[in-house]
């Protein structure tokens, strides 16, 4: 292991410690999310699979908001950078504190990738979502997505070995249908993500992140710890 990457560790394990330790005054203030991306494309071949596993928590450890699986198979047309998607995910989702009532839903979505390179290493990407959404004791509902990623690599003009990055995105969500049954709505504007990250390619298949992400809602707002591998194969 390089000492990049045992730094990269102790930094989010003595983080973690801290933020932990904070919340015992305020349990509310800060959630985090621990995320598993991957992404591998068959060889030879336009088609793939991707997906991820995320376990989010209330506090920064052991109260469950979501756990959430979700995997598609991708298409890339020819002589273009683009990544299409078709997927699943199953979502169960928790209560904030002591009860262990929960929540599930399954989701069907279609998605579309769009990269793009602005100047010498400002690397975007456009993603395009919609998702149909089966929630336990709801009606049909859908929603729509859309997220501006972008990546800055700081060492390297490109994601090779070793490089540190920064990782910044926004992303918002709109609701299709606001009635969802037994005479009760949801709002036409679902919620607002901002996330601002620092990343390290370990080698061309991994990638790690540590950054914090804060979600707004017509309700409220929460800052969230995001811990996250990314990884192709």
């Amino acid at each position: 292991m390089t000492k990049t990457v045992r730094f990269l560790f102790i930094f989010s394990f003595f983080t973690i410690v801290s933020l932990q330790k904070a919340q015992a005054q305020n349990p509310n203030q800060m959630g985090a999310w621990y995320m598993y991306f991957y992404d591998a494309q068959f060889k030879e071949s336009q088609f793939g699979v991707q997906g991820d596993i995320q376990y989010r928590n209330w506090n920064i450890i052991g109260d469950l908001e979501q756990l959430l699986l979700r995997s598609g198979f991708t298409y890339r047309p020819k002589n273009t950078t683009v990544k299409l998607t078709l997927g699943y995910a199953h979502i169960t989702t928790g209560d904030l504190g002591e009860s262990d009532k929960s929540v599930t839903e399954s989701r069907i979505y279609q998605e579309a990738l769009l990269p793009q390179k602005v100047g010498g290493r400002i690397y975007l990407t456009h993603r395009f979502r919609y998702e149909q959404r089966f929630v336990e004791n709801q009606d049909f509902r859908t929603r729509y997505r859309y997220n501006l990623f972008m990546n800055i690599p700081f060492n390297n003009k490109t994601f090779e070995k070793n490089t540190f990055y920064a990782a910044l995105y926004n992303e918002l969500f709109i609701n299709g249908q606001q009635d969802i049954g037994d005479g009760r709505t949801v709002e036409f504007f679902d919620r607002n993500r901002t996330y601002l990250g620092l990343g390290f390619v370990l080698n061309p298949k991994i990638k790690f992140q540590l950054g914090w992400m804060n979600q707004k809602t017509n309700a409220l707002g929460k800052g969230q710890l995001q811990v996250s591998i990314h990884h192709k194969f």
